[in-house]
């Protein structure tokens, strides 16, 4: 599935290792959007810049597997390798999915490929 929005603090080719290390991107969408994401069960972060849905993959999987990088691709959708700034109009491509831990529950955004538009 595709979303369209805003970019905000992606780490799309090198993972964010603030805490656990994730490639994520905040993809800020209108509100129709985000009323839509909200009512399947899915967070939705009040930026200043608007609503955002959060793409993340987590580098470390279970027993030892490493994820690899989402796809990042220009609008000719040729594979490139740079950082997408604060601002950029881009294309997620995700798979949604159910989790559960420690007695909690709720959907995720698996972030699987960005185009810069």
């Amino acid at each position: 599935m595709i979303v369209e929005g805003t970019a905000y603090w992606a780490s799309i080719k090198e993972p964010n290792t603030t805490f656990e290390p994730m490639y994520t991107v905040n993809l800020v969408v209108d509100e129709e959007i985000a009323n839509d994401f909200a009512s399947r069960g899915h967070n939705i972060k009040q930026m200043d810049e608007g609503s955002a849905i959060v793409n993340k993959r987590k580098v470390n999987g279970p027993n030892g597997m490493v994820r690899t990088a989402p796809r990042l691709l220009d609008q000719n959708k040729q594979e490139v390798n740079l950082a997408v700034g604060n601002g950029s109009k881009i294309r997620v491509q995700y798979n949604e999915y159910d989790w559960e831990y420690a007695g909690k529950a709720g959907k995720g955004l698996d972030l699987q490929a960005v185009q810069i538009v």
